[in-house]
């Protein structure tokens, strides 16, 4: 009878322990219930132009709003605010802050000004968007809708020559489908969709689409183990650009990025109730050659990109 009760003992022990590192990594949000999530960025780029060293340092905060609306048997659609998109560039000592917590003035002849005014309209306005229960964006239902709301007047603006040119690449790079999907998917695309166990892995492909450039992150997440309502999660990523990346368009000049190639570790810890972050910590380094022509001229510019950043679930 002992031997009976220890043998029950031994198999509900078991079942506990199993049933601890054993857990359902999906989207699982509360209808109508409003999340949020903060990232904050610093990156240090170090390039070669001519035999002269140049660093440009920058610093981004972004916070976002996620409220899950409706659900299908594959995917939720969610209402999604880019509530705060701020950016602090140091460019060989000069200064550039643009945010969206300005108005900005879609006439400046500063270029701050302008994409501040860009930025501050795509922080007004709800992204309407398909997710699966991977994090990954199917479809953003609007986007045609707000881009063609966002670029209503950029006619009117005053910059002129090479930078105009740029500032409005740049726009329409930022508020393209692809970028949008980029930057909901930065606080989304991690989960393997399923049940996992303690020790488990999954691969996520992905093409991230940022200011004018595509790049491949392949990443490879481990399930380290499970604390409560926490899953605690490394993640290391190959970063490259697309075989036959578009080049960027910049003053005249065409960039190609091809040469691009990178590595990223992160640790994360995902609430296993929502599967929303809680809390990750990653650190980057991409090196490379751009490539740089024009009439008359062509150019290879080295370039270093050590970058940190970190994202947390905000009450």
């Amino acid at each position: 009878m002992k031997k009976i009760l220890f043998s029950c003992a031994v198999i509900m022990i078991s079942v506990s322990i199993m049933a601890q590192n054993s857990v359902n990594l999906k989207m699982n949000l509360e209808k109508n219930k409003v999340y949020r999530l903060s990232s904050a960025s610093e990156q240090t780029i170090i390039q070669t132009v001519n035999g002269n060293q140049q660093t440009i340092e920058s610093k981004t905060n972004n916070s976002v709003s996620i409220k899950m609306i409706d659900a299908t048997a594959g995917f939720m659609v969610a209402e999604i605010h880019l509530d705060t998109l701020i950016s602090n560039t140091n460019s060989m000592g000069k200064m550039t802050i643009m945010s969206s917590v300005s108005e900005g003035n879609i006439k400046s002849t500063e270029t701050a000004d302008v994409m501040s005014c860009i930025m501050n309209r795509l922080s007004k306005n709800a992204l309407y968007v398909k997710i699966d229960f991977t994090g990954k964006v199917l479809e953003i239902v609007n986007s045609k809708m707000l881009s063609d709301l966002i670029m209503k007047d950029t006619s009117a603006i005053a910059l002129t020559g090479p930078t105009a040119s740029a500032v409005k690449s740049q726009i329409i790079s930022m508020i393209s489908d692809n970028s949008l999907k980029t930057m909901v998917e930065m606080f989304t695309r991690y989960l393997p969709g399923k049940q996992v166990s303690t020790g488990d892995s999954w691969d996520v492909t992905e093409t991230s689409h940022s200011g004018g450039m595509d790049l491949d992150i392949a990443t490879n997440y481990h399930l380290d183990g499970v604390n409560g309502n926490a899953a605690n999660i490394t993640a290391g990523s190959d970063i490259k650009a697309p075989a036959n990346a578009v080049p960027m368009e910049q003053g005249g000049a065409k960039i190609t990025y091809d040469d691009l190639k990178g590595l990223s570790k992160s640790n994360m810890t995902i609430d296993i109730r929502t599967g929303l972050i809680i809390e990750v910590k990653a650190k980057t380094h991409i090196s490379g050659n751009l490539g740089v022509s024009g009439p008359g001229f062509s150019m290879q510019i080295p370039m270093d990109i050590n970058s940190t950043s970190k994202v947390i679930a905000l009450q």
